[in-house]
């Protein structure tokens, strides 16, 4: 995995697991790798695995079954796709819409 120096890894590594779910490679229920496993796949320290995987736990994508793994949580996809919708919304379409404005575009631009 090839990461980015703009954010943190851990938070990188919660997106990923992210996009999984979202393209739907991983499911509802589906186990997930352990925190070691997943870490030693990649090239990270089990303690940044765990804070990505503390995060999506605490955001409701995963949960932990005791002594069984890390699981995706049934709802994850709407979860994540509720969370991501609006952080797009929030941080990107003003983004836009300020780039738009600076070019001398208007939203026209976008219809077909």
């Amino acid at each position: 995995m090839d990461f980015n120096a703009d954010k943190p890894i851990f938070l990188q590594i919660a997106d990923t697991l992210c996009d999984r779910i979202l393209s739907g490679e991983l499911k509802g229920e589906d186990r997930i790798p352990s925190v070691r496993e997943y870490g030693a796949d990649i090239g990270v320290n089990p303690n940044t695995m765990m804070r990505s995987y503390e995060k999506l736990t605490a955001d409701g994508i995963i949960y932990n079954k005791r002594g069984i793994g890390y699981f995706v949580a049934p709802d994850a996809r709407k979860q994540i796709l509720k969370v991501q919708r609006q952080e797009f919304l929030d941080k990107d379409v003003p983004a836009i819409k300020q780039r738009l404005k600076l070019l001398g575009l208007d939203a026209e631009i976008f219809k077909d």
